[in-house]
């Protein structure tokens, strides 16, 4: 298994920027739906916090498909991530007809979450700017 630990997590990387990067890039060119969508769960300053997010996800994305300050990103990211399932997600305040789709997204976002918070404590892998910056 350990020969297979580069690999993996190279890929798991290149499986989390397949989440964030085109969320990223889908919300440039709907910023207005964002932040009315922001607006809508009662959170201040809409349009900072979509511009917040786009800059979260799209160079965090970019940033684990290179590898680049990997563990960092990967907890800015799982808190961008618990935060925003908290907010967006909050399955507990809906009405019952919409609980479940809701408690599924949460929980999916949770499994993000502690994904991302083991590329934190284990890093990017030898396949990583990290690494070849440490050589």
């Amino acid at each position: 298994m350990q020969a297979l630990q580069n690999p993996l997590v190279f890929l798991s990387r290149l499986l989390f920027a397949a989440v964030f990067l085109p969320a990223g890039i889908s919300k440039i060119g709907g910023f207005e739906g964002t932040a009315s969508y922001i607006a809508s769960v009662g959170l201040p300053l809409p349009a900072l916090g979509a511009a917040i997010a786009i800059l979260v996800e799209v160079l965090g994305g970019l940033a684990l498909i290179v590898g680049l300050g990997t563990r960092w990103v990967a907890l800015v990211l799982a808190l961008f991530t618990l935060v925003a399932s908290v907010f967006f997600h909050n399955f507990w305040a809906m009405p019952a007809d919409q609980q479940f789709m809701q408690q599924l997204m949460f929980m999916k976002n949770i499994g993000i979450v502690g994904g991302l918070l083991a590329l934190t404590a284990f890093g990017a892998g030898a396949f990583s700017l990290d690494a070849r910056r440490a050589a």
